[in-house]
């Protein structure tokens, strides 16, 4: 609240923050310290999933303006590196990310960032929906590294925020059928919500029988699974579902060890792929919204003001709904 507003650089863009999503790495370093190698040592703002309105523009951007909607997205290349020219510059290792440690987040009421990745808003597309473009990008990212496509038949682990938003995009993408499990029938219920044809709520099976449900209810091994919980028992499911010759994406990040069947997946080709956030996906993403052809607003269960920050932490820490959107601008009077 106290910080000084800060002056955009040449290329930079300065914004009155509007929406702001709570996501699960947010309470991880909120509540721990640390993401694996990532940890905090100095005090850091928290947020990732914004959007808000430009007030003032460095000298050298010319695509925005003040006044323009804009959705941020969060990581940007310190430098044009190899990953940067061959259009993979999420795997920069130098890249700034909010609220990644040392970097900090836009949660607060004024924040600056690099102009370029800066996005305009349509005027049909909410600044919640602006804010929701970074989960979505993980389901765009990951099923596209799933390669799913017309006909697919998909299994989706975990019903939390980032398995939602891959149901939306795997049936965006031409998905005949997507399965979903989780442990909570409100979050399965909430998948049916958004176009999951079917779901398995798991209980105390084993992954072998987990596995064998999903085939039952699809009629068939999906080509593709989409891992997004990092549970061990998970991923171990997620290769014994997935159909030989098939590919299995990992998004849930776990423990850094875990015991997996490798031998029963390299015997039948499935292929394992890892992905790191998104890249080139806003676009994308601003263009689903804008057509209506997808729909990502029953995704937003609670709403707060900035000043209960605390209280909108506390629950999404406790699991409560599913995405729950931070307003940093007081003047706002949308419903």
């Amino acid at each position: 609240e106290n910080r000084p507003v800060p002056e955009p650089g040449p290329n930079e863009v300065l914004l009155r923050m509007h929406s702001v999503g709570i996501c699960g790495s947010d309470v991880h370093y909120w509540q721990h310290g640390r993401i694996g190698d990532f940890v905090v040592k100095d005090p850091m703002v928290l947020g990732h999933e914004a959007s808000g309105t430009v007030v003032k523009v460095g000298s050298g951007v010319t695509h925005l303006k003040p006044g323009d909607r804009v959705a941020i997205e969060p990581g940007v290349p310190r430098e044009v590196d190899e990953f940067c020219k061959t259009g993979r510059y999420n795997l920069s290792p130098t890249i700034f990310f909010c609220a990644t440690p040392p970097d900090d987040g836009n949660l607060c009421r004024y924040y600056k960032h690099s102009a370029s990745y800066c996005y305009k808003l349509p005027d049909n597309v909410s600044f919640e929906e602006g804010a929701l473009i970074e989960p979505l990008s993980v389901g765009i990212h990951a099923c596209k590294r799933a390669g799913v496509t017309l006909g697919s038949k998909v299994f989706v682990s975990g019903s939390g925020p980032i398995g939602l938003v891959n149901v939306i995009v795997a049936k965006m993408m031409g998905a005949a059928a997507v399965v979903v499990t989780d442990l909570s029938a409100s979050r399965l219920q909430k998948a049916k919500e958004v176009g999951a044809d079917f779901t398995i709520q798991v209980k105390n099976e084993t992954p072998k029988e987990v596995a064998s449900k999903v085939e039952s209810v699809l009629g068939c091994m999906p080509e593709i699974t989409v891992e997004c919980t990092g549970v061990q028992a998970c991923i171990q499911t997620g290769i014994y579902a997935t159909r030989s010759g098939g590919t299995l994406v990992l998004v849930g990040l776990g423990p850094e060890m875990v015991t997996v069947p490798i031998v029963n997946a390299a015997v039948r080709e499935v292929d394992i792929r890892g992905i790191f956030r998104y890249c080139n996906t806003w676009p994308v993403a601003i263009a689903l919204l804008a057509s209506k052809r997808i729909n990502v607003k029953p995704l937003v269960t609670h709403r707060f003001p900035l000043e209960k920050a605390l209280e909108a932490f506390e629950t999404t820490k406790r699991g409560e709904g599913v995405k729950v959107m931070l307003k940093c601008d007081p003047t706002d009077q949308s419903p």
